[in-house]
């Protein structure tokens, strides 16, 4: 395993891209947690300004339990920073012929799918160790109350924060397979959670709604909902759905498989 990993690891190093990608995705990940109680600090002054008076400590959104929801949700909405980022790197392979040069040297067609998939699973754990060490961190500080029961309430939410990160990262890698072109790939996996939701809300809504929740983006958006409704005083899923977990899983499975298929099937 660890031989595929530095494999994929030593030619995605070797890109210019990779570095840019992946520090913006990290900096935005790590400064935009840790910032976001600075813009609720200048938030208060500016209602101060007007002649208002807002209580940011009446917010917790920075408070343990509350954070691991908050900041997980909205670090799950820059995961399309990595799908463009495993794209680029499978669309590389076929422009630089980079994966017939790893056949021809004796890797086998499932060997290189699965460096890439190592590789997936490699961004999706680094991912949540940052959002980890932000939490942690902004809790801390900002959080009144910081027992060890405060602090552990809610942290189911970061392994599948894994699971959200790595599906879609499965997604992306499967779309970079089947198109083999970085532009088309990148708009198609900007688009797809638009054009599912046209398929899901105009036909199958109305026809079959049971089953809505089986779809791809639908189940990755199941998997951690909007918990900022909390604070309007609305009821929100803060608790974590295993039937959606098993979808997600699933989809995982399918989607690689289907990489391997389009993989074995190529012409390279």
């Amino acid at each position: 395993m660890l031989h595929l990993l530095k494999i994929d690891l030593k030619k995605m190093t070797s890109y210019r891209t990779f570095w840019v990608i992946t520090g913006l995705y990290f900096v935005v990940l790590l400064f935009g947690g840790l910032s976001g109680m600075e813009v609720l600090k200048w938030l208060k002054r500016t209602f101060e300004d007007f002649g208002g008076d807002l209580n940011i400590n009446r917010i917790p959104l920075y408070h343990f339990p509350d954070i691991w929801l908050n900041i997980i949700w909205v670090a799950g909405l820059l995961k399309i920073v990595l799908g463009v980022m495993v794209i680029t790197s499978v669309t590389n392979e076929y422009a630089y012929r980079t994966l017939r040069q790893n056949i021809i040297d004796g890797l086998s067609r499932s060997q290189f799918l699965f460096s890439k998939v190592y590789t997936n699973v490699l961004l999706s754990l680094a991912s949540m160790f940052a959002i980890f060490i932000v939490i942690m961190t902004t809790g801390l500080i900002y959080s009144p109350n910081t027992s060890i029961q405060w602090i552990l309430s809610d942290i189911e939410f970061l392994p599948v924060y894994f699971l959200e990160v790595f599906m879609f990262l499965s997604y992306a890698l499967m779309i970079g397979f089947l198109i083999q072109r970085a532009g088309l790939s990148i708009i198609v996996l900007l688009l797809s959670p638009a054009i599912e939701a046209i398929i899901t809300s105009n036909w199958i809504q109305d026809y079959a709604p049971a089953i809505v929740g089986f779809f791809p983006m639908r189940a990755l958006w199941n998997l951690i909902e909007w918990p900022f409704p909390r604070y309007a005083f609305q009821e929100i899923k803060d608790y974590i759905d295993f039937k959606t977990v098993a979808i997600v899983v699933a989809w995982i499975g399918l989607f690689n498989y289907f990489s391997f298929l389009k993989l074995k099937r190529s012409d390279i």
